[in-house]
């Protein structure tokens, strides 16, 4: 009875926990806290989106149980919308699941397709889903690069090779949360091939497929690839693109026998999002498109302003192709601290909070992601309370004096 339930023993610690706790207590001790840490959108989502939610939650039929694979009108929206984005068609009917958001639909299709010891290839760093959802199910993670280029082929093709049992799935998710990495068609071309030659399925993740900031190369679905339906599956999400990532609504979208799977998983757990929130959806994507386009460019300016203001701190930062995140290197005067503790000192010291890279797998060390959650002007006042908090310190302070501090 005192020993850990065999699923939870999978699990490690929760590396976030240190800096939420610290950043709980600065708050309950009444400070500052300008928090980067989290994509959680700040933006309220489109008023005629909100006003279909109102006007269907005023129906006395809309309070039953919904549909768990989502209303018929909900994914014949999202499979026009695959049309007109991606020149992509696919069957509302079999080719189409309505989630409560993207990261539910990862988890339960995890649970749906993994044999204990499975082998799954994840890259790494990245969103902790990807991989715990199937670690959580019983199976074995296998790290592969996170970058879009011929680094991740290659490994994939190690993997197939040395890995026992061979891999049974692969993780793809472009643009990247954390790296905002962003890749295109052709490489897409590469992983569908490798795929189908090498019987694995693909599950890409593409929650921020309307966060970019290359207007002439906005991401391209995996599915637009002939063929990708046969082995793929690909997870949206009206979080971001819409500011409604609390009312948990997201999308899987390609091979039947993968949406079927989800499907039967699905119908055992839940009766699917609360109905008014899936009409809202509809008017969402169904209405007019203004609204991203206007939170795309609100982005792109914080994206803007806070890589200038981090630049003048004398923290250089590369520029995110897509997402709503920075991947920042930590700066060299701090390096061997880690992404954790570094974290911890700059909310002690700046009042900013940030992820520390760690969080993301082990390759994530020696970053942090920046979200772009706060308007232009919390934003300067980050980057100059990171300056002078980098000033303080300079290049001279040792390593134990800033660990010292950070724990202080």
């Amino acid at each position: 009875m005192t020993e850990e339930f065999h699923r939870i023993r999978r699990l490690p610690p929760y590396v976030f926990a240190e800096v939420n706790k610290a950043k709980a207590a600065a708050r309950a001790a009444g400070e500052d806290i300008i928090d980067l840490g989290m994509g959680n959108p700040d933006s309220a989502p489109p008023a005629h989106v909100v006003q279909k939610l109102v006007e269907t939650v005023g129906d006395p039929r809309a309070h039953g149980y919904s549909v768990s694979r989502g209303i018929p009108g909900l994914r014949r929206a999202m499979a026009n919308y695959y049309e007109r984005r991606f020149n992509v068609s696919v069957d509302p009917e079999t080719e189409v699941i309505a989630t409560l958001g993207s990261k539910e639909g990862l988890a339960n299709l995890a649970a749906a397709i993994t044999s204990p010891g499975d082998t799954i290839l994840v890259p790494n760093p990245s969103y902790p889903i990807h991989q715990f959802g199937f670690i959580i199910a019983g199976a074995s993670v296998r790290s592969i690069p996170a970058t879009p280029d011929e680094d991740m082929l290659r490994a994939l093709d190690r993997a197939v090779r040395h890995s026992v049992p061979k891999p049974t799935a692969l993780i793809v998710n472009f643009p990247s949360n954390p790296t905002a990495f962003v890749a295109n068609l052709d490489f897409y071309k590469e992983i569908v091939a490798f795929a189908r030659r090498e019987n694995i399925w693909i599950l890409s993740d593409l929650a921020y497929s309307e966060i970019y900031f290359n207007a002439d190369e906005p991401p391209p679905s995996l599915l637009a690839v002939p063929g990708a339906k046969d082995v793929a599956v690909e997870f949206t999400s009206m979080s971001k693109t819409y500011s409604m990532a609390g009312w948990r609504m997201g999308f899987a979208v390609g091979n039947p026998k993968l949406i079927q799977a989800l499907t039967r998983i699905k119908s055992y757990l839940d009766y699917g999002a609360f109905t008014p929130i899936q009409v809202a959806s509809v008017a969402a994507l169904n209405g007019p498109q203004d609204y991203v386009s206007d939170i795309r460019a609100m982005y792109k300016d914080r994206r803007d302003v806070l890589l200038r203001g981090l630049s003048a701190a004398g923290w250089d930062v590369p520029a995110p192709a897509g997402s709503m995140f920075a991947w920042a290197p930590i700066p060299p005067a701090f390096a061997d601290m880690g992404s954790v503790e570094f974290s911890k000192l700059l909310l002690k010291e700046a009042g900013v909070a940030v992820a520390p890279g760690l969080g993301f797998g082990e390759y994530g060390e020696g970053f942090v992601r920046i979200g772009l959650v706060e308007n232009t002007q919390r934003l300067r006042q980050a980057t100059r309370a990171i300056k002078s908090f980098m000033s303080r310190h300079g290049a001279g302070a040792s390593t134990a004096d800033l660990l010292g501090a950070a724990q202080s």
